[in-house]
């Protein structure tokens, strides 16, 4: 076979490289240049506003700490006490429940707790 007559294998790498290119802008680019100008944008803000941003940052934090106080107060705390499931009563088992409750319950009836 003639070398002259032999198609290029150079147009087949710059074609899966443009498939790559299209691939890319088609899934990608959209997303990618959307953040970039949320940062932009956020840097421009910021760049205008800036001694806003400075006191809204150094009144954050006594927030955030009061925030996380009163969360593990209220978490540490809380009933101690028997907690009812209402799930019904076994029936052999009314001696126990009649001496948890404060009226006395039949062999036959079940307990409303």
């Amino acid at each position: 076979m003639n070398p002259a007559s032999r198609p290029s294998r150079s147009w087949t790498r710059w074609g899966a490289g443009a498939t790559g290119v299209a691939a890319c802008a088609v899934c990608c680019a959209g997303p990618l240049l959307a953040v970039l100008g949320g940062i932009g944008a956020a840097s421009a803000l910021t760049a205008i506003w800036l001694p806003a941003f400075a006191v809204l940052a150094l009144l954050s934090v006594p927030a955030i700490i009061v925030v996380r106080r009163r969360r593990r107060a209220s978490a540490c705390g809380g009933d101690t006490g028997p907690v009812a499931l209402g799930l019904p009563a076994v029936p052999g088992d009314s001696a126990a429940i009649a001496a948890r409750s404060d009226r006395p319950v039949a062999e036959h009836q079940t307990p409303d707790l």
